[in-house]
């Protein structure tokens, strides 16, 4: 599994991608951000989470820099210990939250993602 970010004609970059970018730019390539690390911009806790996600839930926006430009994600953690300023990287996980605790079939469903760990 890859975390996917496109790249548009333009030079900017989303994630996750979309079919166009700024001012109807068209994807110009893939970027793997699974292969590089990111800064902590903001985090949160989150106490009363929805059915199957852990609890506490600690989420952050994290921005990567992918040659100069700034591409942010948002994704839970790792660890309660984070601070605006860390240095995370990605790490894929089987299941980011528990697959029978929906409505839905869990079959029918991907619960595979990325948390993001501190360096």
């Amino acid at each position: 599994m890859t975390m996917d970010a496109t790249r548009y004609e333009d030079g900017s970059i989303s994630y996750p991608g979309h079919p166009r970018g700024p001012g109807g730019a068209e994807p110009a390539e893939t970027i793997d951000l699974s292969e590089y690390t990111a800064e902590v911009v903001t985090w949160t806790t989150s106490t009363a989470t929805p059915p199957g996600v852990r609890e506490p839930n600690t989420l952050a926006i994290v921005e990567f820099d992918v040659d100069g430009e700034p591409v942010r994600a948002i994704g839970q953690v790792t660890t309660d210990e984070i601070e605006t300023g860390d240095e995370v990287r990605p790490v894929h996980v089987e299941e980011l939250r528990e697959p029978g605790a929906g409505i839905r079939e869990p079959e029918s469903q991907a619960w595979d993602g990325y948390r993001f760990e501190p360096v």
